[in-house]
């Protein structure tokens, strides 16, 4: 009886310590945009570079209103943001953040 209640406790230790599920459910958000390659790999060019739709489109040899579209998606989950330079816009990563979580997801599948 006494390690069903050590078992009990143990768990309910755990449940205790999890984030909230709205919590969770943008952390599973948040993953999800790391999920598209051509977001990764626009997310990898401005971890290079600040740079602009059609630099972005000449790099990756997409479609300006592809890399557009791709864009409107990451600035709606706060990793990249824009910054108007006279008639351009520049995109950069967001904060430190992405790009931590960038290196950790490269280091990560680079393991052997």
């Amino acid at each position: 009886m006494a390690e069903n209640v050590k078992h009990t406790d143990t768990l309910e230790a755990i449940r205790s310590q999890l984030p909230p599920d709205d919590v969770i459910y943008d952390l599973a958000d948040l993953f999800k945009m790391f999920g598209d390659s051509t977001r990764a790999k626009i997310l990898q060019c401005l971890q290079i570079r600040d740079l602009n739709v059609g630099e972005i489109a000449d790099v990756l040899g997409m479609s300006v209103s592809a890399v557009s579209h791709q864009l409107r998606v990451l600035r709606g989950a706060k990793l990249v943001r824009g910054t108007k330079e006279g008639k351009e816009v520049k995109y950069s990563l967001d904060d430190d953040h992405v790009t931590k979580i960038l290196e950790c997801g490269l280091a990560h599948v680079n393991e052997s």
